[in-house]
């Protein structure tokens, strides 16, 4: 097996690609089987509601008293909880966008330092006289190494803008949520 510093570099950063990727994938199922289970809950939920008010409606003799109960009460609460779905809904997806930027994080800082490392395991061990091509070699890195500055600040903002969109529809279903209990009040 061959003592090269740079074969045993890319199988160390296979394997770390290997975990970052096993990671993501993680990350996705928790959220996909977070979200499923809300979407199981909220159907049953609605199911048990819906049967309740059917065999109450079925009980009633007015026309009018039925489509006030409906009006009044139905609608309210399932606008109640829509909002409290997308609550959770949005609790979730923002779970998941944490745990993605902390395993991107990771990943670039690794990429630096792997590129940092190459960079001087290769400068070190060139030949005598070829100092103007390592000046050369040691520019583009240091450009790479800019460059991963500015993915990570991009990358930072990126998962930062879906965090504030994701709080702005948090607070704007807890404002609608808010509403409903004063949209009852005046409706009765």
């Amino acid at each position: 097996m061959s003592k090269n510093p740079f074969d045993l570099g890319a199988m160390a950063s296979q394997t770390k690609g290997m975990k970052a990727a096993q990671a993501v994938g993680q990350v996705a199922l928790t959220s996909a089987q977070e979200i499923t289970q809300l979407n199981q809950r909220a159907a049953q939920e609605l199911s048990t509601r819906l049967q309740a008010k059917v065999a109450e409606l079925m009980k009633t003799q007015d026309p009018k008293a039925a489509f006030d109960c409906v009006h009044a009460e139905v609608l309210q609460d399932a606008a109640k909880e829509v909002a409290d779905y997308q609550a959770q809904l949005f609790q979730a997806l923002a779970s998941g966008n944490k745990e993605l930027a902390k395993i991107a994080e990771s990943m670039i800082k690794d990429s630096q330092h792997d590129l940092i490392h190459f960079v001087n395991e290769a400068t070190q061990n060139a030949p005598a006289g070829t100092e103007p091509y390592t000046s050369v070699f040691k520019a583009s890195f240091s450009n790479a190494l800019q460059n991963f500055e500015l993915i990570r600040a991009a990358m930072a903002d990126s998962f930062g803008g879906f965090e504030k969109s994701v709080e702005n529809m948090s607070q704007f279903s807890s404002a609608k949520k808010s509403e409903m209990p004063r949209a009852r009040k005046k409706s009765t």
